[in-house]
């Protein structure tokens, strides 16, 4: 079986020009050419329109990039381009005049066949017209509070963070809360938008969205709709219902949909009455000013091609990118692929069409209102077809928002609304974000090589050992108190007597009395002595 360079080619904004070209390169490489007869003279190096047509067919079908749902219509108009674009001539020489047959008609090859020139790589793009993700220290400082320690009411919502600081720490000598302002509902769409963005490069497997994706083109009010405007069933509500689709075609869709069971119109069914409700729906969507998956979104989606044959990866893109549309669109979207998949599973349901399976059909009337380009790419009805079958097979899982993106907005969200505590002269932060860090200095540098990343009990005890402000009485007093709160923190950072004496030094004392006089064996840490009388 002949394959494409690579078998499938890779995402990326030049996708639809290098299938053509590939394309043509197989097609020239691969179909027979023999010797025809025709009025009364042979042609060699010749083939018929029909010829062309089986060849072609069988090689788009069994290759990865286009799939065993091309139909020979499609393959008959890809020729046509083919034809117009001067890839094959008559047997005159003829090209573009006249329209490509499928019949007996001879046809030939150029001596040579144009191949288009892949478009000139955009410039990358600034690292700043992606919108900063939102981080916890842009905050505001409330005043300074003296021998407090936070509670509740003080912005905390976790007991865990008044343990902490009552029991491991004790009273402080100086401290002050911080907290940030509150999290806007324009900053909330920001938040999506970002991380929405940067997941999508993630699950492509782009270094970069260049060329593929351009931030201005993101509506992060439009994720949020999205994600949280949606009835019980997943289908996106509009507040705008001018924006919805006609009633009258809704209509249609729910009586196609539910064949024979329903009929809104109260009108008598007579034969081919079916075939009408269809042929409404097909002129809305086909009248469409633009495809429901957007021109701007076209690469996005052109690009998930090559992911079609890993299932789950596929899925979480389509996922991701369909937040992306425009609430209507997205509507619309999820409502047609519905229709479509309960029309194809639908024993009850007359043939639409006489000679036309009605899969086939589905896919060929309604994949066009789905993905195309602005610059009507010769591929864009193979690629199509090809992402709407399985956008249209994983309709009710594509359509829900994808777990781990809605995990990190909610984390990161959660994280904002989180006060914490600074005390003076201290830059430790008790922060469980990554997102959030300070300046520090060259000493603290040194000390961080060896501290390393650490979580937030482990930056707290640090931070204990390292307070010079501290008398070593009052440090080993915290230090004990910690080690009572959070056993398994303290001794895998002492796990032994000297790793502790190391950092902190032994109580000094002028008497030390003999071991002979101890009633007991010594317990560590035993601060009291009890002697024979």
């Amino acid at each position: 079986m002949l394959k494409m360079e690579g078998d499938v080619i890779g995402p990326g904004p030049y996708r639809a020009t290098k299938l053509w070209n590939e394309t043509i390169k197989l097609f020239r490489g691969g179909m027979p050419l023999r010797r025809h007869w025709a009025h009364f003279r042979y042609y060699d190096w010749s083939f018929t329109g029909s010829e062309a047509v089986d060849y072609l067919h069988q090689l788009l079908r069994s290759n990865s990039n286009f799939g065993p749902e091309v139909t020979r219509y499609q393959t008959l108009q890809l020729l046509k381009k083919f034809f117009k674009a001067h890839v094959i001539e008559d047997i005159k020489g003829r090209f573009g005049t006249e329209d490509f047959e499928d019949s007996s008609q001879l046809y030939r090859f150029p001596t040579l066949s144009p191949l288009k020139t892949l478009p000139t790589r955009p410039l990358l793009r600034d690292s700043r017209d992606l919108p900063r993700l939102i981080r916890w220290d842009d905050y505001e400082e409330l005043p300074l509070q003296e021998n407090v320690a936070p509670s509740k009411s003080a912005g905390l919502a976790s007991d865990l963070w008044n343990k902490r600081h009552s029991v491991a720490i004790g009273d402080v000598n100086e401290c002050k809360l911080i907290r940030r302002k509150d999290v806007t509902p324009k900053q909330v769409d920001q938040i999506w938008k970002t991380m929405t963005i940067t997941h999508l490069q993630k699950v492509l497997g782009l270094k970069t969205l260049d060329g593929v994706l351009h931030p201005v083109h993101v509506n992060g009010k439009h994720i949020v709709h999205n994600v949280f405007s949606v009835n019980k069933t997943g289908i996106v509500v509009l507040e705008n219902k001018s924006e919805d689709i006609p009633y009258w075609v809704v209509s249609a869709m729910k009586c196609l949909a539910n064949w024979p069971n329903y009929n809104d119109s109260k009108q008598p069914l007579y034969p081919g009455f079916e075939r009408d409700v269809l042929r409404t729906i097909v002129d809305y969507f086909q009248r469409l000013k633009e495809p429901l998956l957007t021109f701007h979104l076209y690469e996005v989606f052109v690009s998930i091609l090559g992911l079609l044959q890993e299932k789950d990866t596929a899925t979480e893109a389509l996922q991701v990118s369909c937040l992306l549309l425009p609430p209507p669109n997205r509507r619309r979207l999820q409502l047609l692929l519905r229709l479509m998949a309960r029309v194809c599973h639908n024993p009850l349901l007359p043939p639409l069409n006489d000679t036309i399976a009605t899969h086939t059909l589905m896919l060929h009337l309604f994949s066009p209102c789905v993905l195309g380009s602005a610059d009507d790419m010769d591929l864009d009805e193979l690629l199509a077809t090809k992402l709407v079958t399985f956008m249209m097979e994983h309709h009710s899982t594509i359509f829900q928002v994808n777990r781990k993106l809605r995990c990190q907005v909610e984390e990161h969200l959660s994280h904002l609304k989180r006060a914490q505590i600074k005390y003076l002269g201290s830059d430790t932060d008790f922060s469980s974000s990554p997102a959030f860090y300070k300046h520090i200095s060259k000493v603290e540098s040194e000390e961080q090589k060896v501290i390393g990343t650490q979580t937030p009990l482990q930056q707290l005890l640090e931070g204990l050992i390292a307070d010079k402000e501290l008398t070593v009485k009052d440090k080993r007093k915290r230090l004990k108190q910690f080690q009572k709160s959070y056993p398994e923190v303290y001794r895998n950072r002492f796990p032994t007597e000297e790793s502790r004496a190391a950092v902190i030094p032994e109580k000094s004392s002028r008497f030390r009395p003999p071991l002979l006089f101890l009633k007991k064996p010594l317990q560590p840490f035993q601060r009291s002595w009890s002697f024979r009388a």
